[in-house]
């Protein structure tokens, strides 16, 4: 079992624990509108970590950019976390959203951090308790942020490897976006795929707003399991490379990693001939 991904269940023993923190990652992308229903409800006590304007460095011309170790460190503190926490994370699209906070989260060195897996429709459809979202204010945490750039990639990381070839790029955007046969969501994005990349779609990992089986998952990372090089995951903004990254968590013993700018950032940046 992934030891990263927490069940409903899991999480409903653990709602009035002291040091569990429940973080609403939910991400309102305009391609994935959630349920009129559920967009004012949340699980109880969650707090809302905003993922596209607080936990994103703006400066950055493209979208929810890796933040500073000391950006994330502030944000996080004002949400009451602490170094002691620990961190259930989840959105209202099942798996979206979530897989990049927990991410983040580990690549900032912080350990104890867990997925909801279904996220809130799987928490609703429980019957576990959901209140409605409001704004709130916290007693500063004491998280403290420790990089840990093995699993971050950068745009040079990556065209480097252009000609080291020593790390495999897997793209997990859909078949037609990585064969450029359909435009690019972001407006004025070439087509196209990274050089000597391959492609296996995140929605391969998902099955109806939860993770595939064990067993499916080891049958679809056995091409992966069988190269011996490090595997840096890549799509179209950063966001669902995270999700085949926790789907592949002690499934894959290759190094991992998310190249973090994706193909907004490299279709922006190399062009072709």
């Amino acid at each position: 079992m992934n030891p990263s991904i927490v069940s409903a269940s899991w999480l409903s023993d653990k709602l009035n624990t002291e040091n569990v923190i429940i973080l609403d990652c939910t991400l309102n992308n305009q391609l994935l509108k959630q349920p009129l229903d559920i967009q004012n409800i949340q699980i109880k006590n969650a707090r809302y970590f905003d993922l596209k304007f607080k936990f994103s460095d703006l400066s950055d011309p493209f979208p929810t950019a890796y933040p500073s170790p000391s950006q994330f460190e502030e944000e996080a503190q004002a949400l009451g976390i602490n170094a002691n926490s620990t961190i259930v994370v989840y959105d209202a699209n099942g798996i979206y959203s979530s897989p990049r906070v927990w991410w983040l989260f580990k690549s900032m060195g912080h350990q104890e951090v867990y997925v909801l897996n279904g996220g809130l429709p799987e928490w609703i459809s429980k019957g576990f308790p959901t209140e409605t979202k409001t704004e709130s204010n916290y007693s500063e945490g004491n998280f403290k942020a420790n990089l840990n750039p093995e699993i971050v990639r950068r745009f040079d990381d990556v065209f480097n490897n252009l000609t080291t070839q020593k790390e495999l790029v897997v793209d997990v955007r859909s078949e037609d976006r990585f064969n450029g046969l359909v435009k690019e969501p972001r407006e004025g994005l070439r087509s196209g795929q990274i050089d000597n990349s391959i492609n296996i779609p995140y929605t391969k990992v998902l099955n109806n707003g939860k993770f595939e089986s064990e067993d499916h998952l080891k049958q679809l990372f056995k091409p992966l399991k069988d190269e011996d090089r490090p595997i840096v995951f890549s799509c179209g903004s950063g966001i669902t490379a995270c999700v085949m990254y926790l789907a592949s968590e002690g499934i894959l013993k290759n190094k991992k990693a998310v190249y973090d700018g994706s193909w907004t950032e490299w279709g922006d940046k190399v062009k072709t001939e």
